[in-house]
């Protein structure tokens, strides 16, 4: 008890601190509400992670627009996923420009811009409650019905349909009680209910296998079709038909293009197919 007490008294003084920690990421004096468009720039974007000296991006520019899907793809560390930090203002880019809609993100509203997104991260999170309640966290007015389509789209219906209470089947706080490529397909279907001009998913589809992978992706494309999709990804196979496809090494672009367009001009991306779907296909 006596070493307990210190150790307590040491914990508490520390979530007192993150309490008491004021966010940098703040809504603008007089925020912007532009027309929506649904495209999505990035501007000669430079970014440091707080106290640290080392820029993690540098010059990156790019569009992705409605219809379209466009990838993004590179090694470990390449800075694939601060990019989706900086489009949903996670944090805000050191130089250059987000834009959506037109309008730099950080002159408009924090609630404004995130209604325009739906973000599907690399580690899904399910909060303690019903399917249902999960799935309608970004549209509390869906019916039942488009949660089975959500579900049908995210080949997550057979598993949900054979719970105990289907929609009404209980989830435990971060989804515990169910496998990992359940939690993703859960957390696609999520987004896919909110209907958002903006698809961010990032490298979601890793915890899924190469079959469930594909049907997904060919569902998903079918329900997308006015939407922005911006994809982050480790598996080449997950964005073979990109329109566009973004080759990030250290934090730079390297190539951008179609993968036919790529494999003619990018050596990086050359080696990224090799080293995955072996030298035939690289050929």
């Amino acid at each position: 008890m006596v070493i307990l007490v210190p150790r307590a008294e040491a914990s508490s003084q520390r979530i007192v601190e993150v309490l008491d920690t004021t966010s940098s990421i703040t809504d603008p004096a007089r925020p912007v509400e532009p027309a929506p468009t649904g495209v999505v720039e990035l501007v000669n974007i430079d970014f440091a992670y707080p106290h640290s000296e080392r820029p993690v991006l540098h010059g990156l520019s790019f569009v992705a627009r409605p219809g379209k899907t466009t990838a993004i793809i590179g090694g470990t560390g390449s800075g694939k996923s601060t990019i989706v930090n900086l489009i949903t203002r996670g944090f805000d880019v050191t130089s250059g420009e987000v834009r959506l809609d037109g309008v730099d993100v950080r002159e408009r509203s924090l609630e404004s811009l995130w209604s325009r997104l739906a973000v599907v991260p690399q580690t899904a999170y399910l909060f303690k409650g019903t399917v249902a309640q999960n799935l309608r966290f970004g549209r509390p007015d869906a019916t039942d019905e488009e949660l089975w389509r959500a579900l049908d789209i995210a080949q997550a219906r057979d598993f949900v349909a054979e719970m105990d209470g289907g929609l009404e089947a209980q989830i435990d706080q971060g989804g515990t009680n169910v496998s990992g490529g359940q939690r993703q397909r859960l957390a696609i279907a999520r987004a896919i209910v909110k209907r958002p001009a903006i698809y961010l998913f990032d490298d979601c589809f890793s915890a899924l296998d190469a079959g469930t992978d594909a049907r997904l992706r060919a569902a998903l494309r079918g329900e997308t079709t006015d939407a922005t999709v911006i994809i982050v990804a480790q598996r080449v196979s997950t964005i073979l038909r990109a329109d566009h496809i973004v080759v990030l090494d250290e934090g730079r672009v390297v190539g951008a293009g179609t993968h036919a367009e790529l494999m003619e001009t990018s050596r990086e991306y050359r080696e990224i197919v090799e080293s995955q779907l072996g030298a035939a296909a690289a050929a």
